[in-house]
């Protein structure tokens, strides 16, 4: 048989392909004891399934219709309406905060449509929105980090298949996750030098003071709450504010943690300069023992790629690129626009490249950090929108 597609996380499977001709009884016995319980396969490359006829008398039942999904949108199709979803979305947040610092009860069940704004565009393409929040300056940060992990809580719970019904939820937890933010001072929260040991107990207050406004303005549910009190939590019991661990954190709290931690690490804070998706997975995957559970981290590795949109990457014909979707089912072969020589240490003319169907002329062989480059608009080239003209910069070959 071909097999088209081995379901579930590529970590999980034995082949560095999920599609692969099965002639040899290793690979199948490689299959059946592999953590995958289902796979597709293409009857046109390979054998059927041996199906027996239904008895006689009992007629064959009619087959459900399967639900159509959308259509996907490609990444520049889906950028416009995701900006301004996110420009709508930092308001919305922005006065939610303002409303706490004023001693206002909040109200998140105002936030539902947006949330199913949010949902729309993960669903049409995961990576517009949730890259876009990524690019979030310093000022914006807190506001903006709401709306990525809202994205990305959506999108990890349909790669996770999580039931319908919890995916609004999970929506409004990535949104107030962080609401308890809005009770630290704001020359500790954007302090740009490090937090002295009482400034850090300040700010690890900030999930269970969330968790209390959450409560005290009512209507929400138990999901948004046990995410936003216990987000901080790590599998080594050594997170905060209740030092839970293992299987007494809930997997809405898990994913919670790998959310926030990815959205936070890959974007420039008042401290530190964000580092680039691919790398900020390589550092995640080095805490994973301790930190994330490892079921949901490698869903999560699967829901945006190993090279994830907006990834800098080297070629083995020695171009770099920039990772613009992740369409293909084979995590290693995104499209790629390439823009710059290595052997000749010059830019190009930019060229789309769509690694599944280049027929292994070209693969990746690693991904670079932007900081080692400098390119002024690495951005510009991914999501298609330019620049502010003082943070352009001369790029530098190396």
């Amino acid at each position: 048989m071909f097999v088209d597609e081995l379901c579930g996380s590529w970590m999980d499977h034995p082949f560095w392909n999920k599609k692969v001709l099965l002639n040899n009884p290793t690979d199948l016995a490689k299959i059946v004891a592999s953590p995958v319980r289902e796979v597709w396969i293409d009857t046109s490359k390979g054998l059927d399934v041996a199906v027996a006829p239904p008895p006689a008398s009992t007629p064959p039942a009619a087959a459900a219709p399967k639900p159509m999904a959308p259509p996907r949108e490609s990444l520049q199709a889906e950028v416009a309406r995701a900006t301004r979803i996110c420009g709508k979305a930092k308001t919305a947040i922005t006065a939610m905060f303002q409303e706490v610092r004023m001693g206002r009860a909040v109200e998140p069940a105002a936030l539902a449509p947006l949330v199913d704004e949010i949902a729309s565009s993960v669903q049409r393409n995961p990576s517009a929105l949730i890259s876009l929040a990524r690019l979030k300056t310093i000022d914006d940060y807190t506001y903006l980090h709401s709306v990525a992990v809202c994205g990305l809580m959506i999108s990890l719970a349909r790669q996770m298949n999580v039931e319908e019904k919890y995916i609004r939820d999970l929506g409004l937890a990535g949104l107030v996750h962080d609401l308890g933010k809005a009770a630290i001072p704001l020359e500790i929260l954007n302090k740009p030098g490090k937090l002295t040991d009482d400034e850090f107990k300040v700010v690890q207050n900030h999930p269970l003071a969330g968790y209390e406004m959450l409560v005290e303005g009512g209507g929400v549910g138990e999901i948004p709450l046990d995410v936003a009190r216990h987000h901080h939590e790590k599998m080594d019991g050594s997170g905060y504010p209740d030092k839970l661990g293992g299987e007494h954190i809930s997997l809405f709290a898990k994913m919670g943690a790998v959310c926030d931690v990815y959205d936070a690490i890959t974007s420039n804070r008042p401290y530190k300069a964000g580092w680039s998706p691919a790398e900020s997975l390589c550092k995640m995957a080095e805490w994973s023992n301790g930190h994330f559970d490892k079921t949901v981290f490698h869903a999560f590795v699967n829901c945006i790629g190993i090279y994830p949109v907006a990834s800098l990457v080297r070629l083995e014909s020695g171009l770099l690129g920039v990772v613009t979707e992740n369409a293909s089912a084979n995590p290693l072969t995104p499209i790629v626009k390439t823009f710059y020589c290595t052997k000749r240490k010059e830019r190009l003319y930019t060229k789309v490249i769509d690694l599944s169907k280049c027929g292994g002329r070209d693969k990746i062989v690693g991904w670079e950090s932007p900081s080692n480059w400098n390119f002024p608009d690495l951005e510009e080239m991914w999501s298609g929108i330019a620049a502010p003209t003082e943070t352009r910069a001369t790029a530098k070959a190396g």
